[in-house]
């Protein structure tokens, strides 16, 4: 069979004028927000917004800059770093988009440690559900408005959060049951049209075993 090749569209080429133009233009259009640059990023450009401004700005780069890819949401823990002097925690934003490989740029909001809350972006990227339940988990940082924060790698009965720097490393915790998400799952293949027709007995446990934990001394 043959293919034609009519329709494909020759790539964009990020060039070094494409990236300063589209770096221009981001500023610009983020002063609004008070995003501010900062010098520290060789991958391009990263601005640093007030959390108060988070959404907003978000908004902006995904419907004004057309960047509609995020990339990954990022906790830091700057606890113990070199002359750092500034707020213990940081959430770190990386976008791009797809079709314009020039445009990509990361944003960054500084948080207190005594006050661990950031607007939810996940209204604006679905992606953004999963890469916050991280952020938390990890990080212990809480995004107002998200619709399900909770953790996601690391069991429910976990106490702290293993990403920040003050945690020790081999401390080890007592968990009293599976974290036990089967009948969840199953509800949402059922809802979807599938019928479970076996539960194999060691992904099945009694109700008894699971509420009394499966996990025996």
């Amino acid at each position: 069979m043959a293919i034609s090749l009519d329709n494909v569209k020759e790539p964009i080429v990020a060039t070094p004028e494409a990236r300063q133009a589209f770096e221009e233009a981001a500023l610009k259009a983020l002063e609004k927000f008070g995003a501010v640059r900062s010098e520290k990023n060789p991958w391009g450009l990263t601005v640093v917004v007030d959390r108060c401004n988070l959404h907003a700005t978000v908004l902006a780069i995904r419907d004004e800059l057309g960047l509609d890819m995020l990339m990954d949401v990022v906790g830091i823990d700057y606890l113990g770093f070199k002359d750092y002097v500034g707020p213990r925690f940081a959430v770190e934003y990386v976008f791009k988009s797809v079709y314009e490989p020039a445009k990509r740029m990361m944003v960054k909001v500084l948080v207190e440690e005594a006050d661990l809350k950031v607007p939810t972006i996940s209204d604006l990227y679905a992606i953004a559900n999963w890469q916050e339940r991280e952020v938390y988990d990890q990080y212990g940082v809480i995004f107002e408005g998200h619709p399900d924060l909770r953790r996601i790698l690391n069991h429910v009965e976990f106490v702290g959060h293993p990403l920040r720097k003050d945690y020790p490393a081999h401390r080890r915790q007592w968990l009293s049951t599976n974290d036990y998400l089967y009948p969840t799952l199953e509800k949402r293949l059922e809802s979807k049209g599938y019928r479970i027709l076996e539960r194999p007995e060691e992904i099945n446990p009694s109700e008894e075993e699971y509420l009394q934990g499966s996990i025996k001394k």
